[in-house]
């Protein structure tokens, strides 16, 4: 084949008509689709769809708690209303991640991390649903950013209970080592809380929601490619059922991802508070 005809078939050969016996190749994903070119230009700011998704997942969050609790009821008429639901949502981060963590004391952290835990998951659940069918959480930027707001909030609650000094002298010595094993110990241990404990709070999630939307690339797009009347019609009902089934998947680690980063954010708190007994 020359070069012209090369070019001629690249540029025809697109994910929406590439098939297994149409001279195309595997269009397989890689990481230019997690990439968006801009939507449009607000002056110098470029808006993606990430952008628009982030902003989405803020204004579900707003409207719905908003409408939930605009004018509460003691007893709620109906048990699938707003504010039921509303209730339900906010007991089940309190039951689940707050308490098991911080006890009764860290009540007043409830609004910080049910907010964490509603935006972190709508984020991820995007992933699934037609049109939108991205996770923004799956580019660094975004959990990079939700760190830098848990990161100085556990540092300073940490600080402010126990001072700067007495803070970082806990956090480096821990009670009961004994002091020959302290040279050792103290930079690991302030390495591992300064600089290990955000970085390992943003890539975790980063990671597992782009492998996840990788996955269902890969069998999406197996399907599309190898469906034709002949034997490529096994292996794409095949591929198929597989995307079936890491979509099944991907439902729980959406929601699973939200509750370990708000879990963690909230055991951060804990140990900020704790070591001041």
């Amino acid at each position: 084949m020359s070069d012209a005809q090369q070019l001629v078939v690249a540029r025809t050969c697109t994910e929406t008509n590439s098939h297994l016996f149409s001279g195309c190749g595997y269009p397989a994903p890689s990481y230019e689709n997690f990439i968006y070119t801009p939507v449009f230009h607000i002056g110098f700011l470029e808006v993606t769809k990430p952008m628009l998704l982030v902003v989405l997942a803020v204004v579900l969050i707003l409207v719905f708690f908003g409408f939930a609790f605009w004018k509460p009821t003691m007893k709620p008429r109906r048990w699938w209303g707003a504010q039921n639901i509303g209730e339900l949502a906010i007991l089940a981060v309190r039951n689940q991640v707050l308490r098991p963590q911080l006890g009764s004391k860290g009540d007043r952290y409830l609004p910080f991390l049910v907010s964490m835990f509603f935006f972190i998951w709508l984020l991820n659940i995007f992933e699934l649903i037609p049109v939108l069918q991205f996770p923004a959480t799956s580019l660094f930027a975004l959990p990079v950013s939700l760190t830098l707001i848990v990161w100085p909030t556990y540092l300073f609650i940490g600080m402010k209970h126990q001072g700067p000094i007495g803070y970082f002298k806990n956090m480096a010595v821990p009670a009961g080592a004994p002091w020959w094993i302290l040279p050792l110990l103290s930079p690991i241990e302030l390495l591992s809380n300064i600089f290990v404990r955000p970085f390992t709070l943003s890539i975790r999630l980063m990671a597992n929601m782009l492998s996840g939307h990788l996955l269902l690339l890969v069998f999406g797009l197996a399907s599309w490619y190898l469906a034709s009347l002949s034997i490529g019609l096994l292996f794409a009902a095949t591929s198929f059922v597989v995307f079936l089934l890491v979509f099944s998947l991907e439902v729980l680690i959406t929601l699973l991802q939200a509750f370990i980063f708000t879990t963690l954010t909230a055991f951060y708190i804990s140990d900020a508070l704790e070591s001041a007994h």
